[in-house]
């Protein structure tokens, strides 16, 4: 159980970058990008293209991040520039990218057909070189002695991947942060408030919108390239569903953090990939329960986590209504004492 709940944990933090991209587009930007499904298999598929074909890992995760940028500003110029409606703008790039997703993946194929799929397991990625430092640290034995000595058993084989991603995941969160306070950053949270505002101080809205699409699904590639050298594959099919999984952990992150802050709502986002999917792998242990049902899971989730908030809400009105009754009642009982 601890082994799956840790694995659960390692791979949530990389799904909070995703968390991180769809943030910017549903809460700061209001916009439905759908493209996240598709621009995730292009992360994916071009890390783990590039690296079959001998590149660098880290020159291939990069690359991958800039495929994800160039996915969401086309998305972006379809919008502002084609006139097409935000949510069929993105509709149109995720199928689009299906498309373009194989052929990626089909160049490491000598014909350069379509392939639906490229395996990393002979190859380095940028964990396996992580671990060939971080094994020599003698990290991992220290901390799974620990473990050993309090009564549990089966310990993860290493502790590498969890903390290289928190430390990768709160330097994007701090950059993310940071970049929300510059005067760009002010701008693209103001189109996404009032568009027609923020036009009227002579800001290119349309510039802001493909900027903050290129951005969000720059996020969303890298979270599927490291996804795909964590899983030592990259799929056509592993983005289906992506833009919910995203949904999820930010809903159900603002649920338990808030939003009051910038900063709070970010750690929020990342918290909720974290227990989304911690959730999922205590909900596939269930006995009637099977991988099949990861989907439908997900979407009980969701409706969970929009319909708690509100019901705690209104409790916690009608707490508030009754008090300032209570308050009215006594004041009015002590008015009439004083009359009497």
């Amino acid at each position: 159980m601890f082994t799956a709940i840790f694995g659960s944990v390692e791979q949530g933090i990389i799904y909070a970058i995703m968390a991180l991209g769809v943030y910017l587009t549903f809460r700061v930007l209001d916009f439905p990008d759908l493209t996240v499904d598709g621009s995730f298999v292009t992360g994916a598929a071009t890390a783990a293209t590039l690296i079959v074909l001998g590149y660098h890992p880290a020159l291939a995760t990069a690359a991958a991040t800039v495929a994800g940028f160039l996915a969401g500003c086309m998305t972006g110029i379809l919008h502002t520039k084609a006139k097409i409606n935000p949510l069929l703008s993105g509709i149109l790039m995720m199928i689009a990218l299906y498309s373009i997703n194989l052929r990626i993946m089909g160049a490491t194929t000598e014909t350069a057909i379509g392939r639906p799929n490229v395996p990393l397991s002979n190859v380095d990625s940028l964990f396996t070189i992580f671990f060939g430092w971080w094994g020599n640290l003698g990290i991992d034995t220290a901390i799974n002695n620990v473990l050993i000595s309090i009564g549990i058993e089966n310990v993860p084989k290493t502790w590498g991947t969890f903390f290289i991603m928190i430390i990768v995941t709160f330097a994007i969160k701090i950059i993310f942060d940071r970049f929300l306070k510059t005067e760009v950053g002010l701008a693209i949270r103001a189109t996404g408030d009032n568009d027609k505002m923020i036009r009227s101080f002579s800001a290119n809205t349309d510039t802001l919108i493909i900027l903050g699409l290129g951005i969000s699904n720059a996020l969303v590639a890298l979270s599927g390239a490291l996804i795909a050298q964590y899983t030592k594959f990259a799929d056509v099919s592993m983005g289906i569903g992506m833009i919910v999984i995203g949904l999820a952990s930010v809903i159900i992150g603002e649920a338990i953090l808030g939003t009051k802050t910038i900063v709070r709502t970010t750690l929020a986002v990342i918290v909720g990939a974290i227990i989304y999917r911690i959730v999922i792998a205590i909900a596939l242990r269930v006995e009637f329960l099977d991988t099949g049902d990861m989907k439908l899971i997900t979407a009980l989730i969701v409706v969970v986590a929009l319909i708690l908030p509100k019901f705690f809400e209104k409790r916690k009105e009608r707490a508030r209504k009754a008090k300032r009754r209570a308050e009215r009642t006594l004041t009015s009982e002590q008015e009439a004492k004083q009359l009497a």
